[in-house]
């Protein structure tokens, strides 16, 4: 690192204001997760989602693991079951 005129060691870095800097996490898996909340807010008490695991964009763990990540933030209890095929999505509460 090169010094400036002020004997300080220059910045490796850009610096920049922080309202400049977006929030929120937008992760590859924003878009099913979304599709999927919106449907399980849609669900009859008693009903399940039933995915295509062909449908999913990912393996069904990451896609559980991101679900899970959204829930927990938005205060909802899912359940999750699989088979070979399908991957199903309830509402506990």
């Amino acid at each position: 690192m090169r010094e400036n005129r002020g004997g300080k060691t220059a910045m490796r870095f850009q610096a920049v204001q922080r309202t400049n800097i977006p929030t929120g996490r937008n992760g590859k898996h924003k878009a099913i997760v979304l599709a999927l909340l919106s449907d399980i807010e849609k669900l009859a008490k008693g009903e399940a989602l039933k995915v295509p695991l062909a449908e999913l964009p990912d393996s069904k763990e990451n896609i559980r693991s991101a679900l899970n990540r959204a829930t927990k933030q938005r205060g909802i209890e899912l359940g999750t079951s699989s088979d070979e095929e399908h991957l199903y999505i309830w509402r506990i509460s």
